[in-house]
């Protein structure tokens, strides 16, 4: 019993409210990017938001857009549970249901009228795709950077992706292309599934610049048989940390010296000329870092 309680007040300080605050302006501001600028031009958002859109417009008028939003998105959400713990599921219902109540006061009680066109885009397919993927992106973006998701396919993608034998990414592109053939055969036309696909490249684009940020950091390999010199040269250019871990050719059996160094993106090209320019036959792998956590001087190798 003891050891119950301990873990529920363990799990609740998890809890921010900070997360709260964000969740809810991440719906509010998803919901204007659907509801002002996606939906009333019958164009498609990805995921369940787009498969949500589908069914409103094919059912009675009061199943509406925000009513399958909650009954299609919460048992996903739920169903990751266990996978993705209680805190990402709270996080993510939150965000899901202020994202269908902000749907659902745009629609129809705020005096907006979104039935057939856009108050602010009217009926340019390419101006509401646009920005509404720009817009409805920076709300499942702002979602993701703070713990939850406002799309519960995403969710039975990382559970059923790795059984598959593809990535979260080829997953939702599958389901998302699935989707909008189905709105395509329906419509009895591929205008506007074409025009949804603007704006699931614009969303998806908008989520990793909220998710990573402009300034994302890049990671460079070096392997080198000059490793004092190019980690010198690269510590006196940027102050920066960089990792030396001894290795050895596989082929050669020769000792080598493997550099690891994280930077921004400005920084990389630099680095890149001049390990060129002291070891001309040096190795050099760059990767985009996703995520970094600063830990102590020494924990970063300076």
């Amino acid at each position: 019993m003891r050891n119950t309680k301990t873990r529920i007040l363990a799990t609740i300080r998890q809890f921010k409210a900070l997360n709260f605050f964000l969740l809810l302006l991440a719906g509010i501001i998803n919901a204007i990017g659907v509801t002002i600028f996606i939906a009333p031009v019958q164009l498609y958002d990805s995921g369940i938001s787009g498969t949500s859109i589908l069914l409103s417009q094919l059912t009675p008028e009061y199943l509406t857009l925000s009513f399958f939003l909650v009954v299609l998105n919460v048992p996903l959400l739920l169903y990751g549970l266990k996978r993705q713990g209680v805190v990402f599921s709270v996080y993510a219902i939150f965000a899901v249901c202020i994202y269908a109540l902000c749907a659902y006061l745009i629609t129809d009680v705020l005096p907006v009228d979104v039935s057939i066109a856009s108050p602010l885009a009217g009926t340019d397919l390419f101006l509401c795709a646009l920005f509404g993927g720009l817009i409805s992106g920076i709300g499942s973006g702002l979602a993701i950077r703070y713990g939850g998701a406002m799309d519960g396919m995403e969710v039975i993608a990382v559970v059923f992706a790795k059984g598959l034998g593809i990535s979260v990414g080829t997953f939702m592109l599958i389901y998302n292309v699935l989707l909008y053939i189905v709105c395509g055969i329906i419509l009895g036309s591929w205008v506007l599934p074409l025009y949804s696909i603007v704006t699931y490249a614009a969303a998806s684009k908008t989520v990793d610049f909220i998710v990573d940020g402009l300034d994302s950091s890049k990671s460079a390999t070096i392997i080198t048989t000059k490793p004092d010199k190019v980690a010198k040269a690269i510590s006196d250019e940027f102050k920066i940390g960089i990792t030396m871990i001894d290795a050895h050719g596989f082929y050669s059996k020769k000792p080598r010296t493997m550099l690891y160094v994280v930077a921004n993106r400005f920084q990389i090209v630099k680095i890149k000329a001049m390990v060129r320019e002291i070891d001309g036959n040096a190795y050099v792998a760059i990767a985009t870092v996703a995520d970094l956590l600063h830990g102590s001087k020494e924990a970063s190798g300076t």
